[in-house]
Order: structure tokens, then C-alpha cells, then sequence
């Protein structure tokens, strides 16, 4: 049999180097050395528990009946409160002001938000109950309400943000990212947790939505596949470091309708009950009633279903 050489992979100068751009070239790791990030996986699990916590019948177990669905719905929520106030301590650990934090302090810290959270739930239910009435309402090819909560990936989507930005607001800006990310990575729909959004929201196929951190959605807005609620330009400091947290993205008032592949960029403000067509591109505010199509507004003309 012919001589087969050893095979060599040269794994010690690799290591080697892969050293030397974790910790000095190319260093990514948080400046303090934080080692316990947030779990993907336990984040995942937490949007389940909550999601079967709030629509039982739908996410629970099969077998509920009522004698038996409020306490599956409290020890599901007493187990995955846990599970969040422990990813919230691990999230909290990356704001600066609680870089020096005891470890003590910030568990209670992380306790006393996961309770705050859990107080807002039925409140988040209402919300998510009037995206389903309106997706409802809104789509001639439902059938009932079970599908647009089985089916629909815009549902799917607002259930998360309503989530995340319940975390946001509580000052869990990580995780509610992470929530926020697994929705946009399941349905094509890229909503940050930032973003504002009123009751009745519905967005229709969905793929390729984007909706920026500082966007303002009114009540009973309605928006098509590959919608853009954008940023028109990026401040930046003396430096050229972009300046985070500026309002850069628009405001939509009560009752808009965005059409497919629209792009709205920039602080400005879309009038309550208009209608922007598809594949339109605008950076200025419209006023309210405004019908706008391949870049013409012709301001209270109707369109064919009636709206204004």
C-alpha cells in the first residue's frame, strides 16, 4: 500500500491566530469581558411561554378545558417569568450604567422588570386581539380569526414587537432586540423594537417590511409587502460617529394605507386617512386625506373603494 501522509492541519498557527484577532486586531468582546450574553435559544422559548400565556387555546397545551386553562396559564407564565428575568439580568449587564452594577442589585433589578412586564401582558393581548380584528377585517381571503392567528406572518411579527417594545420601554433595549430579530429572521418583516405602533395594525403578506426605531404608527394603519418606514439621512458628530436616538423616521397617522413597495423616508408626517400607492418614493409630509401615486398628491380625491 502506497505511504498516506499524515495529515497536518496546522491548527496551531491557526489557533494562534484567531487569538490575536479576538483579543487584539479585530476585538469584538464587550469591553468589560462579559461572558454571559443573552440565550437565542431562551429567548425563543420566552416568546412561546408568553405567546401560549396570553392565547392558551391556540398555543397551549391541546388538552385544556376550563376547569384546567388558568392554571396552565399561570404556571406557564410563573416558569418563563423566570427564565426572562434571568436573560433580562444578562441583557442589563451591556447598558453603561450598569457596567459596575453588584450582581445582587442587578438581579433584583431584573426581577422587579420581569414583574413590571408581566403586568402589561393583558394590555399587549388587547393589542395583539385588535391586529387580528383588523387583519380580519381587512383581508377578504380570511376565513376566521384562528387562521390570521396560525397563519398570518404579519401577526406573527406584531406579536413579538408588541413584546419587545414593552422591554424597550422598560429599559431592555438587548432583549428586545433579540425578540424583535427572530421575528425578522422567521417572516422577512424587520421591525425595530423602538418603533411605535397604535391598535389595529395590520400588515398584509409582509415581506420585506421595515419599519425604523423612531417611527410613529397611528391607529388602523394598514401596510403591503416591502413597505420602507425609513431614515432620509444620518447625523453624524464632529467625528463622523453617527448620533444615535435622533427622530428620523416618519410619523403615519389614524387610518393610512401604505400599498406595496412603498418608500417614506424621514421625519415627516403622512395625514390621517391617506393612501400612498405602491412602489412610491417620498420625503415630504402629506397632509391628511392626500392620495399619492407615482410621486403626484392629489389632496382629498377618492380612491375606488371609497376611502379619501
Amino acid at each position: 500500500m502506497p505511504n498516506v501522509p499524515a495529515q497536518n492541519w496546522g491548527l496551531e498557527q491557526i489557533v494562534a491566530d484567531l487569538r490575536a484577532s479576538r483579543e487584539t486586531l479585530h476585538r469584538t468582546r464587550h469591553p468589560l469581558g462579559i461572558r454571559e450574553l443573552p440565550s437565542r435559544e431562551a429567548v425563543i422559548n420566552i416568546v412561546a411561554g408568553l405567546r401560549a400565556a396570553m392565547f392558551p387555546t391556540h398555543y397551549g397545551a391541546p388538552d385544556l378545558t376550563d376547569e384546567t386553562v388558568d392554571y396552565y396559564v399561570g404556571h406557564t407564565l410563573e416558569s418563563t417569568l423566570r427564565v426572562l428575568a434571568e436573560q433580562i439580568r444578562r441583557a442589563l449587564r451591556f447598558l453603561p450604567e450598569q457596567a459596575d452594577t453588584p450582581d445582587d442589585v442587578l438581579k433584583a433589578r431584573a426581577f422587579d422588570v420581569a414583574r413590571e412586564f408581566a403586568t402589561q401582558l393583558p394590555g399587549i393581548r388587547a393589542l395583539l386581539v385588535s391586529d387580528i380584528q383588523a387583519a380580519y377585517t381587512g383581508d377578504p381571503a380570511a376565513q376566521h380569526i384562528t387562521e390570521i392567528l396560525l397563519c398570518y406572518p404579519g401577526v406573527w411579527a406584531m406579536t413579538h414587537h408588541r413584546l419587545a417594545h414593552a422591554l424597550h420601554r422598560l429599559g431592555v433595549p438587548l432583549l428586545a432586540r433579540f425578540i424583535n430579530e427572530i421575528a425578522h429572521s422567521a417572516t422577512g418583516i424587520d421591525i425595530h423594537p423602538g418603533a411605535t405602533i397604535g391598535p389595529s395594525f395590520f400588515i398584509d403578506h409582509g415581506t420585506g417590511v421595515v419599519i425604523g426605531e423612531t417611527a410613529i404608527i397611528g391607529e388602523r394603519v394598514r401596510l403591503y409587502q416591502a413597505v420602507t418606514l425609513g431614515a432620509k439621512s444620518f447625523a453624524a458628530d464632529i467625528d463622523g460617529a453617527l448620533i444615535k436616538g435622533n427622530a428620523r423616521h416618519p410619523i403615519v397617522e389614524d387610518d393610512v394605507v401604505i400599498y406595496a413597495g412603498a418608500t417614506i423616508l424621514g421625519r415627516v408626517t403622512i395625514g390621517r386617512g391617506s393612501v400612498i400607492g405602491g412602489n412610491v418614493w417620498l420625503t415630504h409630509s402629506v397632509p391628511p386625506g392626500s392620495s399619492v401615486s407615482q410621486g403626484k398628491v392629489r389632496e382629498g380625491e377618492r380612491t375606488d373603494d371609497g376611502r379619501r
